[in-house]
C-alpha cells in the first residue's frame, strides 16, 4: 500500500471482506440489486456510475487490469512498486523545479545503468562459486561504491526540490478521506472518498497522474518495497513458509509467486521497465473507473471526456495472461518448523471467476465457516482441538482455490486438525444435508452481502473487482445462481475437487525452544475468519519499532475504519486498541508501568 503507512488495516479488511462476506450471494435478487449506469470514452476507457443522492459525498476509484500474474521473473514486484510510484507526482505535483527534477532522474538512471552492469558481473561470480552473496555489501568494489555516492547525491539534492507527499495533501485539505491502494495476483485498484463539491478535483488529480506522473524517488521507494516484504514475509513465524508453500501449491501456474515480488527481482527493477510497464498496462483502454455517491451523471460524463479524454488509447493491448496451471497429479506436502502454534493449511485447485462450480463451492465454506459452523461446532467446542479452523472458496481472475486452515489448542496437534478436517469433507459426501441447515447458510449470505452493498466504498471495491475479473454484473447477477444451488450441488463439488491428489498440505510445527505466540484476549472473540487476519497484522505490527509510524497507523485505521461493514467494526476495534497500547509502551516513562 501506498506510503507513509508501512502497512494498511483497511486492506486486510478488504481482503478478508471480498473473500468472505461476498465470496456467495444474496438470497433474494431484489435485496441486492444495484442500478449501474455504464459508458465507455472514444479511448477505451470504462465507467461504472452508481448515484446515491443521499449522500454528501463521492467515492471514487479505478482498477489497472494488472497484478502479479501478469508479470515474469525478473521484474516480480512491479506492480505493487508501481503502486508506490503513483503517489509520487506528476509534473505540476510533488516539485518545486520540474525542469531539475527531470534532469536529475535523467542522471540518477545513467548511474543506475552503470551499477546494474556492476551487478550483473557480480552474479556471473556468484554463479561460478567465486562469491556467496552478489548483493554483499562487504564485497562492493570501489566503483560501485563511488556510484552509489554520487547516486545518493542525487537523491539528497531531488529531495531538497520535492513538495513531500503533496498528492495527499492536496486531497486532505479538500476535505478528502481513505486515499489508498492495493495490488493483488490480478489488479492494481486506487480509491479516495471526496466531498461531492470536490469531484472536479478528484478528476483533474487521477487524469494529471495518468497523463503527466513523474517516478520520482524510484528507486528509493524500491527499496521501501523490498522493506514492506521484509515486514509481511521475513520477519512473521510463517511468512516465508507461507511464501514457499504458495510457489508449491501453484507449480506452473503465474500465482506461484506473491505481489510483493522475489527479493532478488527487487534489487535490479529498473526505472526503463517501469516506464514499459506503465505503457502496456496504464494506458486508457485498459482501466475502469467506478464513481459511487452523490453526483449528477451527465457532469460526470462531461467531466470524464474533458480530463481523461486527454489519455491516448494504446495501439496494442495488453498482453493476456495465457498460461494454465498444469494439472497436479499428486498430493504436494511441506513441513516446517517456526515460532507460532503448531498450525495446518490445506488448500484445493478449484475454479476461476464465474465458473458454475464456483457457487456450490461458495456454499460449502458457508456450511463449514463461523461459530454456527460444522468446523467451529466439532474442533473448537466438541472435540477441543483447535482455537480456530476455517475455510473459504476464492475464485480469482485464472483459477481458484479452497483453503482450510486451524490452529491446534493445547497440546494437540496438526495432523489431528488434518483427520478432523477430512472426516467434515467426508460427512457432506455421506450424509445428508438438512435443508434447514443450507438455507441458513443462505439466510448468512444474504444479510452479509446486503449490509455490504450500503457502504459505498465496498460498492466500489466490488464493481472495479468484478469488472477486472470478468463481469462487474455478476454483483446483479450471482443471487440466482447461489439460490439454485442444491444439496446435490454441494455433494458433487465435495467429490470432484477434494481428492488427495488435488491438494497442498502445510504443517507447522513450534520450533524447539519458541514461546507460543501471545495476542490480545479480545482476538479470541472474533470470528475464526476475523482471528486469522488480525493475527497476521499484529504479526507485522510487532516489527514495527517506531511510535512515529505506530502514530501513522493509528491514524489510518481512525480515518478508514467507518468505510468498513458493522461486522467487521469489532476486528478493527481490536487492531486499534493493540496500537494504542504499543504506543504507550514506547512512551510510558521508564520505571513505570505502561
Amino acid at each position: 500500500m501506498r506510503q507513509p503507512q508501512p502497512l494498511s488495516i483497511l486492506s486486510a479488511v478488504v481482503t478478508l471482506g471480498l473473500a468472505t462476506m461476498f465470496a456467495v450471494t444474496p438470497a433474494s435478487a431484489t435485496d441486492a440489486q444495484v442500478s449501474v449506469e455504464e459508458f465507455e470514452l472514444d479511448n477505451g476507457m470504462k465507467w461504472l456510475l452508481v448515484e446515491r443522492p443521499d449522500l454528501t459525498t463521492v467515492t471514487a476509484g479505478w482498477v489497472a487490469r494488472v497484478g502479479s500474474a501478469n508479470e515474469r521473473p525478473g521484474i516480480t514486484g512491479i506492480s505493487h512498486l508501481f503502486e508506490h510510484m503513483m503517489f509520487k507526482g506528476t509534473h505540476i505535483v510533488g516539485t518545486a523545479d520540474i525542469t531539475r527534477d527531470l534532469e536529475i532522474i535523467a542522471e540518477q538512471e545513467d548511474i543506475q545503468s552503470q551499477i546494474r552492469e556492476i551487478y550483473g558481473e557480480l552474479r556471473q561470480q556468484w554463479r561460478r562459486g567465486d562469491i556467496a552473496d552478489p548483493f554483499d555489501p562487504a564485497i562492493r568494489t570501489p566503483e560501485l561504491v563511488e556510484l552509489e555516492q554520487r547516486f545518493q547525491a542525487l537523491v539528497e539534492e531531488q529531495r531538497e526540490i520535492m513538495v513531500k507527499d503533496e498528492f495527499d495533501q492536496i486531497y486532505t485539505s479538500a476535505g478528502a478521506s481513505g486515499m489508498n491502494a492495493g495490488t493483488s495476483e490480478d489488479f492494481t485498484i486506487y480509491f479516495v472518498t471526496v466531498p461531492s463539491n470536490k469531484l472536479e478535483l478528484w478528476f483533474w488529480m487521477e487524469s494529471d497522474r495518468l497523463l503527466n506522473p513523474v517516478f520520482r524517488e524510484f528507486y528509493s521507494e524500491r527499496s521501501v518495497v523490498h522493506e514492506e516484504r521484509r515486514l509481511r514475509l521475513e520477519s512473521t513465524p510463517t511468512g516465508k513458509f507461507d511464501e514457499q508453500f504458495n510457489a508449491m501449491y501453484w507449480g506452473s501456474h503465474p500465482y506461484g509467486w506473491s505481489p510483493v515480488g522475489l527479493p532478488s527481482d527487487l534489487r535490479v527493477i529498473s526505472k526503463q521497465q517501469a516506464d514499459d510497464y506503465f505503457d502496456t498496462y496504464y494506458a486508457p483502454n485498459n482501466l475502469t473507473v467506478a464513481v459511487v455517491g452523490n453526483f449528477d451523471a451527465a457532469e460526470v460524463k462531461e467531466l470524464a471526456q474533458r480530463y481523461f479524454g486527454r489519455l491516448e488509447r494504446s495501439a496494442t493491448p495488453a498482453p493476456e495472461v495465457v498460461t494454465i496451471g498444469m494439472q497436479q497429479l499428486a498430493e504436494k506436502r511441506m513441513n516446517a518448523e517456526c515460532e507460532c502454534q503448531p498450525q495446518i493449511e490445506i488448500r484445493y485447485h478449484t475454479v476461476p471467476f464465474m465458473n458454475a462450480d464456483s457457487y456450490p463451492l461458495d456454499v460449502l465454506a458457508g456450511l463449514m465457516n463461523g461459530r454456527t459452523g460444522r468446523l467451529y461446532k466439532s474442533l473448537v467446542i466438541d472435540k477441543g482441538i483447535a482455537s480456530t479452523a476455517s475455510a473459504s472458496q476464492s475464485s480469482d481472475k485464472w483459477a481458484g482455490t479452497f483453503y482450510f486452515s486451524g490452529e491446534t489448542k493445547g497440546e494437540s496437534a496438526p495432523a489431528e486438525l488434518e483427520a478432523a478436517w477430512y472426516e467434515q469433507l467426508q460427512r457432506i459426501v455421506d450424509e445428508p444435508i438438512p435443508a434447514e441447515e443450507l438455507q441458513k447458510v443462505k439466510n448468512q449470505i444474504q444479510a452479509d452481502a446486503y449490509r455490504g452493498l450500503q457502504s459505498s466504498f465496498y460498492l466500489l471495491l466490488q464493481l472495479l473487482i468484478y469488472d477486472n475479473a470478468g463481469d462487474w454484473q455478476y454483483l446483479n447477477t450471482w443471487a440466482d445462481r447461489t439460490l439454485e444451488v442444491t444439496e446435490a450441488d454441494v455433494k458433487r463439488v465435495a467429490q470432484t475437487y477434494f481428492a488427495g491428489t488435488n491438494r497442498a498440505v502445510a504443517i507447522y510445527l513450534r520450533q524447539e525452544g519458541a514461546v507460543a505466540e501471545e495476542f490480545p484476549q479480545a482476538v479470541g472473540k472474533l470470528s475464526p475468519e476475523q482471528q486469522e487476519m488480525v493475527k497476521g497484522q499484529i504479526r507485522q505490527l510487532r516489527q514495527i519499532q517506531d511510535p512515529v509510524q505506530l502514530e501513522q497507523i493509528l491514524g489510518q485505521i481512525q480515518q478508514q475504519k467507518g468505510a468498513a461493514p458493522p461486522e467487521f467494526q469489532p476486528a478493527i476495534e481490536v487492531l486499534e486498541q493493540y496500537v494504542r497500547d504499543r504506543i504507550v509502551e514506547f512512551t510510558a516513562e521508564p520505571g513505570t508501568d505502561a
